[in-house]
């Protein structure tokens, strides 16, 4: 084998190691530089968007997800975006369908991507707990391509970078040996890091085309290295802007909270004048039928009084005779005093008082014990329930306290009926719960213009006590059933009703964890139901 034989053999060898090395070199370079620039702004951009969507996932805002994801589709190679929530659910989600309908897997490397996409999340976190997660899939067709448009460029260099060794390295040989030794040294100099690195190109040869595409080659990956350092700036901007947009946002929302508070306490505080406003106007519309029950008693208890002042100065005018008959000592003196005495007897009729007189202080006493209870039942009712704490109470016991207080309403044209199923006690406010009862047996009454019934029945269902009042009396139109319960709406006479009873009372259910149900059918009747659950205080 010839010197020059060898000589081309062992230049074409070298060059081809050297090619092959310089080649791998910038390719490896290459890849795991975009491939850890992809890696760490998929990872960046997961982090942003979790930072950006965490209070609209904490409130449920959806109209604010959704712009958000729109907003992240506008970046470059994202193929799509969505949002979970803490079970998994999807809140809202943008992007290639099909993407979105691949089970989710979390990429860790670029290089192990199989379906083109690079998969990555991030938590959203509110004190240390997970209130969902972002999930981002990223493209990485723009990049496999540069880089087999690089592994293509490479190998076409390496080719011809070849066939001119082999043809004219006998000719150039000395000139080639530079023009690799400055190869090699840029090689060298980006593999390290040096992305500043210009081969100079003299002549128009084809050594001088590979320096060119060398240039190049170093060019675009300083073009590369320039772009992901914009990226990242500017991602960590938008980070910096973000993290203040938030800290603006929190104190807003704190600011809210704290109004929105202050707002509750005055709504609590309205309401509980409304309903201690209703009920006396309640116990108003009672006035008087509790006032024609008290005058009977009084009536017969003045009377019996009357009675018994007469009695007593009858009593007392028979004693002093009585005295005066044990001063006498004449025998003829106390035989007239005894004959008066015997007519007094008979003037006022001693054996009628004394048979008289235990039913007249029998019925004196039970009229007194009567107006006692009527009494103690309104001051009962009448106490102000807003402040009541919740305790362990009979829902029986309040409709028969209720019926008790409502039953001189009602008794003149209402037969009032109870079917009361043994319930469980429950955790209630047994003063309020008394206030719904009063004053839908109030609207039961009213409805029921001569004579009628008026059914109470209560009953466990499941975890649920339900208590159901129901009338025959004219019933409601069904036009007006969507606003039985707006506040101030009545269909009473001005100064007949306050149009709050129903409304304070619906309110007053709901603060139970329970509400209100209304049937029914115009002419027919009405039938209102009140449930509540059964729980413990």
């Amino acid at each position: 084998m010839s010197i020059r034989v060898k000589t081309i053999l062992g230049i074409a060898l070298i060059e081809a190691l050297l090619l092959l090395l310089l080649i791998t070199m910038a390719l490896n370079y290459l890849r795991s530089t975009n491939y850890e620039g992809l890696s760490k702004r998929a990872e960046t951009t997961a982090m942003l968007f979790a930072t950006t969507t965490k209070d609209a996932v904490l409130s449920y805002d959806l109209a604010s997800l959704e712009s958000f994801v729109g907003e992240v589709m506008q970046n470059p190679d994202i193929v799509y975006a969505r949002v979970l929530g803490p079970k998994g659910e999807m809140f809202v989600s943008a992007g290639d369908a099909d993407a979105l309908n691949v089970n989710f897997h979390a990429d860790r490397l670029v290089e192990e991507v199989h379906d083109g996409v690079f998969d990555t999340y991030a938590e959203i976190k509110e004190g240390g707990r997970v209130y969902g997660r972002v999930e981002v899939g990223l493209g990485i067709q723009t990049l496999t391509k540069t880089i087999a448009q690089a592994q293509r460029s490479s190998a076409l260099v390496a080719l011809m970078e070849m066939v001119l060794v082999a043809l004219f390295s006998f000719l150039l040989g000395a000139y080639l040996t530079r023009q690799l030794k400055g190869l090699t040294d840029a090689a060298q100099k980006i593999a390290s890091g040096d992305l500043n690195v210009t081969v100079p190109v003299k002549g128009k040869d084809e050594i001088a085309e590979v320096a060119t595409a060398f240039n190049a080659m170093a060019s675009n990956l300083q073009e590369v290295s320039r772009r992901r350092d914009e990226v990242e700036e500017q991602l960590n901007e938008l980070n910096r802007s973000l993290e203040a947009r938030v800290e603006h946002r929190t104190s807003q929302l704190e600011e809210k909270n704290q109004e929105l508070e202050k707002a509750n306490r005055d709504i609590k505080d309205a309401q509980a004048k409304l309903v201690h406003t209703e009920k006396l106007a309640s116990i108003g519309t009672l006035a008087a039928g509790v006032a024609h029950e008290i005058n009977n008693p009084l009536g017969f208890v003045i009377s019996n009084l009357g009675t018994l002042k007469i009695y007593s100065d009858a009593y007392r005018e028979m004693l002093a005779e009585y005295q005066q008959l044990s001063g006498l000592t004449d025998i003829t003196e106390r035989d007239e005093q005894l004959e008066k005495i015997r007519m007094l007897e008979r003037a006022h009729d001693l054996e009628f008082m004394e048979s008289d007189l235990d039913s007249l202080l029998s019925d004196t006493q039970e009229g007194s014990v009567r107006v006692k209870e009527i009494v103690k039942g309104l001051k009962e009712f009448s106490h102000v329930d807003q402040s009541e704490e919740f305790h362990m109470a009979d829902i029986n016991q309040c409709i028969e306290s209720t019926l008790k207080v409502v039953h001189n309403e009602l008794k003149y044209h209402c037969e009032v009926k109870t079917d009361l199923q043994p319930v469980p006690q429950t955790c209630c406010a047994a003063g309020q719960l008394k206030q719904v009862l009063l004053n839908i047996l109030l609207n039961a009454g009213h409805a029921i213009k001569e004579r009628g019934t008026i059914l109470v029945t209560s009953q466990q269902v499941g975890g649920m006590i339900e208590v159901n009042i129901q009338d025959d009396g004219e019933g409601i139109p069904e036009s007006l059933m969507d606003k039985l319960f707006d506040p101030f709406f009545t269909t009473k006479k001005v100064g007949e009703g306050t149009g709050l009873g129903l409304a304070i009372s619906y309110g007053i259910m709901e603060e139970h964890g329970g509400g209100i149900r209304v049937e029914s059918v115009a002419g027919e009747g009405s039938c209102f139901t009140l449930f509540m659950p059964v729980k413990s205080c």
